[in-house]
């Protein structure tokens, strides 16, 4: 393969390593995904759309159980979530991981048992807090000190509520400085180092309506080292060695929050799931001895790592043009479905399908249909010199933070989800339509 630029990604050559295991190529161009040619779904569903390998997940979340066999695993919903997604969780074993009432109450209505639904949010509405209390999730993760008093109110004096206390290790681990949530400038958590988490926990042992069953971090997105975990473990298990000494008090729990990361491009690299569950099990078993202290049961959280390489978006291409050294293909989606580019700039490596090219790689950038000069999906790939108006473009690792972040911005309306497996494909998110987007519009 010839490289047109040293910065440019490849996307020629077979290489399927960051799309589904089900991915297959049975002739150049026309690719597969669970059994389902991708070109066939674009047909029958129009896109931009979602495709989702139902296999994949399901297999991720058995890999986080193998791996991590005496913990509790929870899948972080504000990466994707729908029904038919709560429901392949659910029956895999893995709890769920909320962020406001939406999540929790779509989870709790499909069928998810709410004890496995931890809730979190640095700032919890008043209906986020009455809707956990209602359905009666397993623990709620208190993010600041006015969510103690506010919750104990709310539960009432012949209540009871299990919770947790996110702690701020100061520790600077992520992909960009935007996901990174481990350290003291940033707006979740209760810090360490000043005091406040250990004065939060004091105030919630006061309140005998709330029992405290153990600490919560969170270092930040698309972690790709197991270090940050190790040194957060010593971190926590120290703070849990102190309030044993303050307050006699022995948690048996520790949340250490997710984060994996994962490969969005051939090359790049993922976390190492078997290494992190060995040397975290490990450290945490040396931490607790040291400390004297009772191994508490662990707690992680993966959202991305679980679904983001599980799906794949299809685009149209609209048009095709030059200016000066640089080429634009502009596609029938964008920042309204996938803003991560915009935000963090992350970059995919998409690729030409539903037909074979032999024409030789150019350089080009695929930027989306909407007025902002950011509206960028993949700067720098390699494809086919002959992309024109009408191609077909996939781009693998489309799983995570895509639809869960789509806007209404240009009214384009959101697009759906489609799930694959066994050569069968089915609707598991409808296209968002024009009647949607006016029935919501009472301005008249």
């Amino acid at each position: 393969m010839t490289t047109v630029r040293e910065s440019a990604v490849s996307t020629t050559g077979g290489d399927l390593s960051v799309w589904p295991a089900s991915a297959t190529e049975a002739r150049q161009g026309d690719l597969a995904v669970g059994g389902v040619p991708l070109a066939e779904i674009a047909d029958r569903f129009g896109t931009p759309a979602y495709v989702l390998d139902e296999s994949e997940v399901r297999e991720r979340c058995r890999t986080y159980r193998h791996a991590f066999p005496d913990a509790d695993v929870l899948y972080a919903a504000k990466a994707f979530l729908c029904r038919g997604m709560a429901h392949w969780v659910e029956e895999e074993g893995l709890g769920l991981d909320v962020c406001s009432a939406g999540e929790l109450e779509l989870a709790v209505t499909t069928g998810f048992p709410p004890e496995r639904i931890v809730l979190h949010g640095n700032a919890k509405s008043p209906h986020d807090l009455e809707s956990a209390l209602r359905l009666g999730v397993g623990r709620i993760v208190i993010d600041s000190p006015s969510e103690i008093a506010r919750l104990a109110a709310a539960v009432g004096p012949g209540g009871h509520q299990k919770v947790m206390v996110r702690v701020v290790p100061a520790i600077s681990a992520g992909g960009h400085e935007k996901i990174r949530t481990g350290t003291d400038d940033q707006k979740f958590g209760l810090s360490m180092a000043d005091g406040y988490a250990q004065h939060a926990i004091a105030r919630i042992l006061d309140q005998p309506q709330l029992e405290l069953t153990g600490l919560h971090c969170h270092l930040g997105s698309q972690i790709s080292s197991v270090k940050p975990y190790l040194v957060a473990v010593r971190r926590m298990v120290g703070l849990m060695a102190r309030l044993r000494e303050q307050h006699g008090l022995v948690l048996p729990e520790l949340d250490l929050g997710g984060g994996h990361g994962i490969a969005y491009r051939p090359g790049e690299q993922a976390l190492d799931l078997t290494a992190l569950a060995r040397r975290v099990r490990s450290e945490l078993t040396e931490a607790c001895a040291a400390a004297g202290l009772t191994v508490p049961r662990l707690m992680i959280e993966p959202g991305r790592a679980v679904v983001g390489p599980a799906g794949v978006a299809l685009y149209h291409v609209l048009a095709v043009k030059r200016s000066g050294d640089h080429v634009f293909v502009a596609v029938d989606g964008g920042m309204s479905d996938n803003p991560r580019p915009a935000l963090y700039g992350v970059r995919y490596a998409p690729r030409l399908i539903g037909r074979h090219s032999a024409a030789e790689r150019a350089a080009v950038t695929v930027v989306g249909r909407h007025c902002e000069a950011g509206d960028v999906l993949a700067t720098d790939v390699e494809l086919p010199a002959d992309v024109r108006p009408g191609d077909l473009l996939a781009v693998p690792v489309a799983g995570a933070y895509h639809l869960s972040m789509a806007s209404g911005y240009n009214m384009v309306g959101r697009p759906p989800v489609i799930a694959v497996r066994g050569g069968h494909a089915r609707l598991l998110v409808r296209r968002e339509s024009l009647d949607d987007i006016r029935s919501r519009d009472v301005g008249l």
